[in-house]
């Protein structure tokens, strides 16, 4: 990673330039999250410690062209002191935008792979809002749209078996990967994974961060009195680097060889059984995106990942699952 650092100040609309369509973004540094080159061109140094700390743990998997954030920080007489809500996502076409308000905003172009936005001083001094909802939601809606395919599931690796964790939210797929790797499973992404486009049934995840809901200090109480993702409507989350976490296994990628669709809901009898290939190929036709320009190759890689056996888990608690899980691995059933 390559950085240029020019002390800079927030940046001011002026008569020549009240749009600030010319304002400079002398700071610039190259990252890799899941393995993919993105440049963030930047005014503030904040930016770019953000950037940092939610990629500078990924080593570059791969030769594409850099991405692109130019993510500038801008003083406005009429912009409010306080940190603004969660953003609000719409997208069009190959067009996609983050709104907090007129002030804070990212938009992405999914065809170019070129995002920018502004954002006020108070939002880049709160990192964890910056990174949450602006600079990582940039870089995966193009990573989605562009270098892969993505999934909504959790994937782990057990005993040199990969798995993904299918479901909807709240289905517990964090949990059980998080449980798991507490156990000895290597742990790739909480519910958020990445289908490469060019390699056989590789997933790779944020493995250096996972997040679970406020409610996960229920099942585990070490989390009691960790940070709280502010103003993630309708799903605060707790962030863990799993640096902190003693003996928890990481791996960036996993070879996927088993789905697993969860089920928590009416559990009589504890069970892992088939599950439907039609309603499995159903759910994973979920593509936010779909004029993606690598629509072909998502959709061909996801016919291939779906050749693996599929199980639907029936289960209540995570002690079982986990053990019905590490007999899958060993016998394929």
């Amino acid at each position: 990673m390559m950085t240029r650092r020019t002390a800079t100040e927030p940046l001011l609309p002026t008569a020549v330039d009240p749009i600030l369509a010319k304002a400079g973004l002398p700071l610039r540094a190259t990252f890799f999250p899941l393995g993919f080159p993105v440049e963030v061109a930047t005014n503030s140094h904040a930016v770019l410690a953000a950037a940092r700390e939610s990629w500078g743990r990924f080593q570059r998997r791969s030769a594409h062209t850099p991405l692109t954030i130019c993510l500038g920080v801008a003083s406005d007489a009429d912009a409010s002191s306080s940190l603004p809500p969660a953003p609000v996502c719409r997208a069009r076409g190959h067009l996609m935008s983050h709104i907090a308000d007129a002030y804070n905003f990212i938009h992405c172009d999914l065809h170019t792979g070129f995002s920018f936005g502004w954002i006020t001083p108070q939002t880049a001094e709160s990192p964890l809002y910056l990174r949450y909802h602006l600079l990582e939601c940039a870089a995966l809606c193009m990573i989605a749209a562009l270098r892969a395919t993505p999934l909504h599931a959790a994937c782990v690796t057990v005993s040199g078996h990969g798995m993904l964790f299918c479901g909807d939210s709240g289905a517990g797929k964090s949990s059980l990967a998080f449980a798991g790797a507490r156990s000895g499973w290597t742990f790739t992404s909480d519910d958020s994974s990445y289908l490469l486009l060019d390699c056989d049934r590789t997933i790779v995840g944020n493995c250096h961060q996972l997040r679970l809901r406020d409610s996960g200090t229920q099942l585990f109480p070490e989390l009691e009195g960790r940070t709280v993702t502010p103003r993630a409507t309708g799903k605060p989350s707790i962030e863990i680097p799993t640096a902190e976490l003693p003996g928890f296994l990481t791996s960036e990628s996993a070879s996927i060889q088993s789905i697993v669709f969860l089920n928590r809901s009416n559990v009589r009898t504890p069970e892992l059984v088939p599950y439907p290939w039609e309603k499995a190929n159903a759910w994973f036709q979920q593509f936010p995106y779909d004029t993606a320009s690598t629509r072909a190759a998502q959709q061909a890689a996801l016919s291939h990942l779906l050749e693996v056996p599929i199980f639907e888990l029936r289960y209540t608690g995570l002690d079982w699952a986990i053990d019905r899980l590490n007999t899958l691995a060993l016998t394929g059933s």
